[in-house]
């Protein structure tokens, strides 16, 4: 039961290889079991593909068995359009368009897997990207705000500088009535004269003024204070929101290109492992010598075409024939004189009812 399924996967006649040996029904077999596990691999390394893309099990399961049923037909096609002949020319020629199409399946086939299997390695590069995507993303959010924000404090700056300013002029007055009233400066007068109250009524208005300018520059800075916590929170609520896109990053594409990343030689060995399997029954189409079911199949072909080489021929010749026998016929009936005064009766009569019709036809238009 199984070698007659691996014979059917061969692409093989079975009417014409259940007549040969069972020796080369076991080669036919043996190719046929490489076509096939060739498209099991093939329909797993789809579905861990799409499975990437899809992230849905049955979805994946699905397309990739529509995927290796795909790969299971191209590759018993190739294999059963081989033929051995006898010029190693014409061997290598039809050989040639089917072997790089193997290739081309090779690679389809070998990608997804080195992704599964380089699977670990893969991810420790995709977090490299991410973690660079985040601190770039960051950045360039940041580009949008920071503007903003340091003006802002420079403008707080500003207001904290005014008040220090002020204290500081408050703090030379105050020293300058103690002084005046010690008698250490000023007058060099001790004790409370005009001058002392002149100095100490100066300083008691520059307090005041003072004691306004906090107020009004605490409630100014308040404000922007709190300009620069809304845009530090918009910045963290834009660096949230872009953050899923980034955590994402590990499609299929993506993990393409990671494996590219890596060092070349192990997908390279895994490639040829499977342009290995691919070819093999190729390989063994044209090695191996001709075998009791080509010798069986080229007779069928050759009977086939020879019988409907005759019938061409045959149907040409019949043809031929007939238009011969044809204008035979034809030529001897025109030289007989009954068929020509009945030719000749037959057109005066047509020409009477053209010549009647154009009457009609003249009177009608007057």
């Amino acid at each position: 039961m199984l070698k007659n399924f691996f014979i059917l996967c061969s692409g093989a006649d079975t009417q014409i290889l259940e007549e040969c040996s069972s020796g080369e029904q076991n080669k036919y077999a043996g190719i046929g079991a490489t076509v096939f596990f060739t498209a099991l691999m093939a329909a797993i390394a789809a579905s861990y593909a799409l499975y990437t893309v899809f992230d849905n099990l049955f979805t994946s399961i699905f397309f990739g068995f529509i995927w290796g049923l795909l790969i299971f037909n191209l590759d018993r096609y190739i294999i059963s359009t081989i033929k051995n002949r006898d010029s190693a020319i014409d061997e290598f020629l039809q050989a040639t368009p089917r072997f790089l199409l193997a290739i081309i399946i090779a690679v389809v086939i070998s990608k997804p897997l080195e992704l599964k299997i380089f699977e670990k390695e893969i991810n420790q590069v995709l977090l490299e990207q991410k973690n660079e995507l985040t601190l770039s993303n960051q950045n360039q959010i940041a580009e949008q705000y920071n503007p903003k924000i340091t003006d802002l404090q420079s403008q707080i700056s500003m207001l904290q500088s005014e008040v220090d300013t002020k204290e500081t002029e408050v703090n030379a007055l105050y020293d300058t009535f103690i002084s005046e009233a010690e008698g250490t400066a000023g007058t060099m007068l001790l004790g409370k004269g005009p001058v002392y109250k002149e100095k100490r009524e100066k300083h008691d208005a520059a307090r005041v003024e003072l004691q306004q300018l906090k107020t009004d520059n605490k409630a100014k800075i308040t404000a922007l204070e709190s300009e620069i916590l809304s845009l530090q929170g918009e910045y963290k609520a834009n660096v949230s929101d872009s953050q899923p896109i980034i955590d994402n990053f590990d499609g299929l594409m993506a993990r393409v290109n990671a494996l590219g990343e890596l060092p070349w030689l192990p997908s390279f060995f895994i490639f040829l492992l499977f342009l290995a399997i691919e070819t093999s029954p190729i390989f063994a189409k044209l090695i191996s010598s001709k075998g009791e079911y080509d010798f069986r199949l080229e007779d069928v072909e050759t009977t086939v075409k020879t019988w409907t080489i005759r019938k061409v021929a045959e149907r040409k010749l019949l043809l031929k024939t007939d238009n011969d026998i044809n204008n035979k016929v034809y030529t001897e009936i025109a030289d007989e004189e009954e068929v020509t005064n009945y030719k000749r009766k037959k057109a005066r009569e047509l020409m009477q009812l053209q010549a009647d019709s154009f009457f009609k036809n003249q009177k009608s238009a007057l």
